[in-house]
């Protein structure tokens, strides 16, 4: 198979990049397509202090906006996605908890507010520190209310069940314009085969190495294996998922892999696939029921043609998910940066244990090559801002309670503090300036403080993947074999994560690590079980 690169900034047609034009707009549209019209708000001064006292944003001409043009694209937990059905355009709104839908004023301030936010954070915190190729801002929007409130009743029937406990925003008429990644741009798709999306939730990709830890499982255990069997026993899940994030970040293909195929026996929330904009394959909303990996090779097949006879010894079907598995491996690696021996750099991991104690993969195989991230590939710049958490929350919580005792007694210098925002560059320079070594200042816990929640973001982001057959005449192919594959790799997910967050943090990382405890210490049933047919009942005369 081969791969040919395309940066993040062409992932959508009509898409304009960093230039001036507003997204969605360029000269040569007619006047039927989607079209974002700019407009000042004198609203925003209010809410935007050290800032420009106007800003720019964006209103969708009322006349072109009729529910029926879009359609459920997903939601989180905390926004939900439609999709428009001709133009490769996505709008994310946000939800409510449902008995706060009544207080309207306050809604609506607090969603223009927050939408600002992500907008303002992507854009002068996360872009930096992750790569402009990687990064959509997108735009605020402005929705007529009627349109808003037709196409939440609209979507209202395909949401699932579990996403019902939170209402859509009709009050605000606030979204965030953002191009499909699930898409690529019509000037490549010259095949009938429309593009394969996979949208990857890797989770963290290092074990904790702080002086603060006061637990030694969470040195050889990454989180997201522990927090597994407490998700189990809550009832989140039916069955523990195999997958370790350590082996995703870990750079060598053969973990990749493993980890990977566990990803798809198991996908929970963390890997979702899409085929031409439809969601072909992800987590059931019945949790007791797993998805059909047999669908999903019907999609692929088409794609890997040469995989319907046995291909290096698999089976058809295997082979058609081996090579899947292979495309999605050699776009997470992929970078441009060379050094002057022509390899790749690599990022290695000096002071964190390399491997989960966790991880199905054979510990055998581990020392196996000395493996490491291309410099420049989206997992390495992924973990890197990821291990800015370098106290971890044991070490942080302290360290915010330093900082409430400070407010407590100066409230006024929330503001200088930028406890919450604005997310611009003075943040930004608080955040790669903070001193190594804790001088019991408050501006050293407030730099550590915002380290970590930029941490946690890019612990909890989203990486796209989304490939189609190309043309033999592509440029920047990579070396290998047949098929080959344009694609465009993208981040997204990258919300502030809130500075009121970090006690629930400390409270739930204690009682992850405290269940992973108990419940590993103890034999499981199985054991026991095999030990009972294994004795040997022996009858003597009497």
């Amino acid at each position: 198979m081969r791969l040919a690169n395309e940066s993040a900034e062409e992932a959508c047609p009509h898409e304009s990049g960093s230039s001036a034009t507003p997204v969605g707009v360029s000269d040569a549209d007619p006047p039927e397509v989607l079209r974002l019209t700019p407009i000042i708000s004198p609203r925003v001064s209010h809410l935007r202090q050290n800032s420009i006292s106007l800003r720019l944003f964006w209103v969708m001409e009322l006349d072109k906006m009729d529910e029926n043009d879009w359609k459920y694209h997903g939601e989180g937990n905390k926004s939900l996605v439609v999709s428009h059905l001709q133009h490769c355009r996505v709008l994310r709104l946000l939800k409510f908890p449902s008995e706060d839908s009544a207080h309207t004023r306050q809604t609506a301030e607090q969603a223009f507010r927050h939408i600002l936010n992500i907008v303002d954070y992507s854009k002068y915190v996360m872009k930096p520190l992750l790569g402009e190729k990687y990064i959509h801002s997108g735009e605020v929007v402005k929705l007529p209310l009627d349109f808003v409130r037709q196409l939440s009743l609209k979507v209202q029937q395909e949401r699932p069940e579990l996403r019902c406990d939170k209402v859509m925003d009709t009050f605000s008429g606030c979204g965030l314009c953002l191009p499909n990644l699930t898409q690529l741009p019509l000037h490549h798709l010259r095949d009938h085969r429309p593009p394969i999306c996979v949208e990857i939730k890797p989770k963290c990709g290092f074990l904790p190495f702080s002086r603060h830890i006061t637990k030694e499982c969470k040195r050889k255990v990454c989180r997201f294996c522990m927090h597994q069997h407490y998700k189990l026993a809550n009832g989140k899940w039916k069955r523990l998922s195999r997958y370790c994030p350590l082996d995703l970040f870990s750079g060598s293909k053969q973990r990749m892999y493993v980890a990977l195929k566990n990803l798809l026996e198991e996908p929970q929330n963390n890997l979702k696939i899409f085929k031409g904009g439809e969601l072909i394959f992800s987590c059931k909303d019945d949790a007791k029921q797993q998805p059909d990996l047999n669908d999903l090779i019907q999609h692929l097949w088409p794609y890997f043609p040469h995989s319907n006879g046995l291909y290096n010894g698999h089976q058809p079907g295997k082979a058609v998910l081996n090579e899947f598995i292979q495309v999605i491996c050699s776009s997470l690696l992929s970078g441009g940066d060379s050094n002057r021996s022509g390899e790749p750099r690599k990022m290695h991991l000096s002071e964190s244990r390399p491997h989960c104690e966790a991880s199905p993969f054979p510990r055998d195989l581990l020392r196996n090559g000395n493996h490491g991230l291309p410099k420049d590939s989206v997992l390495s710049k992924i973990l890197q801002v990821q291990m800015l958490d370098n106290l971890d929350i044991e070490g942080i919580y302290p360290l915010y309670k330093r900082v409430e005792q400070y407010l407590e007694e100066f409230p006024k210098e929330r503001n200088r503090l930028q406890i919450d925002g604005p997310y611009n560059e003075s943040f930004m320079d608080t955040v790669k300036n903070c001193p190594t070594e804790d001088d019991g200042s408050v501006e050293y816990a407030v730099g550590k403080v915002h380290q970590y929640r930029v941490a946690m973001t890019a612990k909890d982001c989203s990486i796209m993947i989304t490939f189609a057959p190309c043309e033999e005449d592509e440029e920047h192919q990579l070396n290998l074999e047949k098929p080959r594959f344009t694609y465009s790799v993208s981040i997204l997910d990258l919300d502030p994560k809130p500075y009121e967050g970090i006690p629930h943090q400390y409270k739930l990382d204690t009682k992850i690590v405290n269940y992973y405890l108990r419940s590993t210490q103890a034999p499981p049933p199985s054991s026991l079980y095999k030990e009972r047919q294994e004795c040997t009942l022996l009858f003597h005369a009497v």
